[in-house]
């Protein structure tokens, strides 16, 4: 369900796609006041502030279109989604600014080598650069708070674009009215400055591209990830995690420890609940978990080997471990079709005892014995109220002979193509052990098919006893 407040990927990508479009609307109006005015005075400052919109307003054209492309959803032919688009669009962006950068600092150059330049610092031209600077700003707000909503690489880029502008467009003012009051070279020094600006922020813009594009894991949250894992019940360990920025998300795999005793739907809840634990603690941030089991240092045997019975799917019972002078012995029951050939089941039994074997290691000794295993449903129809009774009858009286039984009760029989089953529930001491328990049930199931005959299966269910049955 998703969060109160918490936008969908249609709002976010439209509000994206209209950032943009805004973007390039403010940029063409900027640049052709800054070319008109860079005419009329012949300020370089003002021609790289033109040509610096100028390629602005392409580069958020190319933004605009990432912005677009990057929201179509993963693929065939791209398997991860179409994110890194706008880390795509960012660099091409990077490499706008630094050779920017460099055409300005070149001709300003040449401008002060050859005298500085002939520059007229005309009203409209300080107009157009006061405008411009207050018209960024907005801008850079604005988009800077987008970009962090929507988490947008391309958005981001052209926010620091606006951020620069502000500066490089202070500084062409700076150079302006340097001139106005006389000062040789103060334009083409004011564009030196603005092209070491954009340079500098082309770097800057750079660095964080280039990191997505290679995927750095993004700083100070690996810790964070690792640690919230680590901390969710039935995590032993975090064997490895992988972080890497894909368009507005981080996107993960990790690996985690689990005990190889737990059931496949137990590790697949675990898994659930890393995903939830971190999509709702660090949003943003979409994991893919995969399990590795291992083995527990305070794992008994009994586990074991019942672990291995299950991976090979044979319903075992009544492992018994013995430990003798010479080794130790390890016994069970093990249930297969009872329609099932003696040869097919003596080498499904003998092929789960070599793995046993293989698992203790030597000095074990494995022995097993197979029974019946019922597969199919028995079709079964309550027998007669005389007959119930009369099994109930046995139950109740043998039950005393035995000591530990009382109040049988909900006794139910049924007559089934293998014989009369019987269910019944019966009351105990819940101090007693589970061994004693059992023993006794056995006793008194023992006794009561010798009393009945065509019983063929049944089943005690003992409660504890609580105070107020008593």
């Amino acid at each position: 369900m998703k969060p109160l407040n918490t936008p969908d990927m249609d709002d976010i990508d439209r509000l994206k796609r209209r950032a943009a479009l805004v973007s390039v609307a403010v940029k063409s109006l900027l640049m052709l006041g800054k070319f008109v005015a860079a005419l009329l005075s012949g300020s370089l400052a003002l021609i790289s502030e033109a040509g610096n919109n100028l390629g602005d307003v392409g580069v958020t054209l190319m933004s605009y279109y990432a912005i677009r492309l990057a929201a179509k959803p993963a693929d065939e032919d791209h398997q991860f989604g179409h994110g890194k688009v706008e880390a795509l669009a960012a660099l091409i962006q990077t490499g706008f600014l630094i050779a920017l950068a460099a055409f300005i600092l070149i001709e300003a150059v040449k401008r002060l080598y050859n005298g500085g330049g002939d520059v007229q610092p005309l009203p409209f031209a300080f107009a157009v650069l006061i405008v411009s600077i207050i018209v960024d700003t907005w801008r850079w707000i604005t988009l800077d708070k987008v970009a962090k909503a929507t988490k947008s690489q391309a958005l981001a880029a052209d926010a620091l674009n606006f951020a620069s502008d502000i500066v490089a467009a202070a500084l062409a003012l700076g150079g302006l009215a340097a001139t106005w009051y006389g000062v040789h070279g103060g334009d083409a020094m004011a564009a030196i400055g603005v092209a070491i600006f954009v340079g500098v922020a082309g770097l800057r813009l750079g660095r964080q591209t280039v990191n997505t594009l290679i995927d750095t894991a993004p700083p100070g949250l690996t810790g964070p990830v690792r640690g919230l894992i680590a901390g969710m019940p039935g995590v032993i360990a975090v064997n490895a995690l992988r972080l890497r920025p894909l368009g507005g998300t981080i996107a993960g795999e990790v690996e985690i420890a689990v005990s190889r005793t737990l059931s496949l739907e137990r590790v697949a809840a675990i898994k659930d609940a890393v995903i939830a634990a971190v999509a709702s603690r660090l949003p943003g941030v979409n994991l893919a978990v995969a399990a590795a089991p291992i083995a527990l240092d305070d794992e008994t045997v009994v586990e074991r080997v019942l672990l291995i019975a299950n991976k090979r799917h044979i319903p075992i019972h009544h492992v018994t471990v013995q430990s003798l002078e010479s080794g130790k012995s390890v016994s069970f029951d093990a249930e297969l079709d009872g329609r099932m050939k003696l040869g097919q089941a003596h080498e499904l039994v003998s092929a789960l005892e070599q793995a046993i074997k293989d698992e203790l290691g030597a000095g074990f000794e494995v022995e097993s014995h197979i029974e019946p295993l019922e597969i199919g449903e028995l079709h079964g129809r309550d027998v007669s109220e005389e007959i119930r009774v009369e099994v109930e009858a046995a139950l109740k009286c043998r039950a005393p002979d035995c000591g530990t039984l009382f109040d049988i009760h909900d006794v139910r029989v049924r007559e089934t193509p293998s014989g009369l089953v019987v269910n019944y529930h019966c009351l105990v001491d819940p101090a007693l052990s589970v061994d004693m328990v059992h023993s006794h049930v056995d006793a008194v199931d023992r006794q009561v098919r010798s009393d009945c005959a065509g019983i063929s299966r049944i089943v005690g269910h003992a409660e504890p006893q609580r105070a107020r049955d008593l």
